[in-house]
């Protein structure tokens, strides 16, 4: 108990002899945090963005003519031969019409000295979640696109890749950032503690002489590391989630939030940052000591 107690002392006078250090130390880590999680925040909400628009994801494919019952069969049997879907509908071009012409509203009158039939026949079919990955959905659509009497297939390609795209780059930003925070994280600590005790080696090698053990040395120096890294990716989530509110508030139409729900941080993703951050921290720490003592 004597020993924790000398440890704790200890640790307090390293913290106020160094504060000015100590300071910039956690003013570095807490901005390595905010923006490693901010990418991380903007990537999970746009993951979650995309599962909300491919959950109505529909893929059309229009026909030359309207196909007979017995031909709608072997579309369907050819349609699952490349994978099971969740829905596949057959539309007329009267019923073609008839949505049209619902869309319309008021307007529908434009329509009168149109055909019936001046809409192509087409088939709707909804994939499966396995089918949104973009790669397999091209494949998807390829393989639709080659049956017999089929015009045109369209799926919204064009955005889909280039939220595909957008997505891609926000995951190599996520990771970029996430390796600054590892360099600052250890770099900045390691810098710290190895300058205090530069700073102060007459003082650790009398402390030696007089029988104080490498952990009674290197334990304070641990723990100082394990509070700048604790306090300092606190610190960083905290600014997020204030940065994260006024974003939901001030930029955003309230209904328009409600909508995308704009959601934060899950708790395990939280406690994940701050533990990485921790023991990112401590490393450096453990780095800098074992230096200090192979000299």
């Amino acid at each position: 108990m004597t020993f924790w107690l000398a440890v704790l002392r200890q640790t307090g006078r390293n913290l106020r002899l160094g504060w000015a250090a100590q300071c910039m130390t956690l003013a570095t880590v807490s901005l390595s945090v905010v923006i490693f999680s901010f990418f991380y925040l903007v990537y999970d909400n746009m993951l979650q963005v995309g599962r909300h628009l491919t959950d109505n994801l529909c893929l059309i494919a229009y026909l030359e003519n309207e196909p007979t019952v017995a031909l709608q069969e072997q579309y369907r049997k050819r349609i699952l031969e490349f994978d099971t879907v969740e829905r596949i509908v057959f539309v007329s071009p009267e019923r073609a019409r008839q949505r049209f012409a619902e869309q319309l509203g008021d307007e529908q009158d434009l329509l009168d000295d149109m055909p019936e039939d001046f809409l192509p026949a087409s088939i709707e079919i909804t994939p499966r979640r396995s089918l949104e990955a973009l790669g397999h959905l091209k494949r998807f659509s390829d393989h639709v696109r080659s049956l017999p009497g089929v015009l045109k297939v369209r799926y919204g390609e064009e955005w889909l890749e280039r939220f595909h795209g957008f997505v891609g780059v926000l995951r190599v930003v996520v990771l970029l950032s996430g390796l600054l925070l590892v360099l600052t994280a250890v770099h900045m600590v390691s810098h710290t503690i190895r300058l205090t005790m530069v700073h102060r080696r007459e003082e650790f090698e009398l402390q030696h002489l007089l029988g104080a053990s490498r952990a009674y040395l290197s334990l304070p120096f641990l723990l100082e590391s394990l509070l700048q890294g604790l306090l300092g990716s606190g610190l960083g989530l905290g600014a997020l989630y204030f940065l994260h509110q006024w974003i939901r508030h001030q930029l955003f139409n309230p209904v328009l939030v409600q909508q995308t729900a704009l959601n934060f941080l899950p708790l395990p993703v939280l406690a994940t940052i701050l533990a990485s951050a921790t023991l990112l921290c401590l490393l450096g720490g453990i780095i800098s000591l074992k230096r200090f003592f192979r000299r």
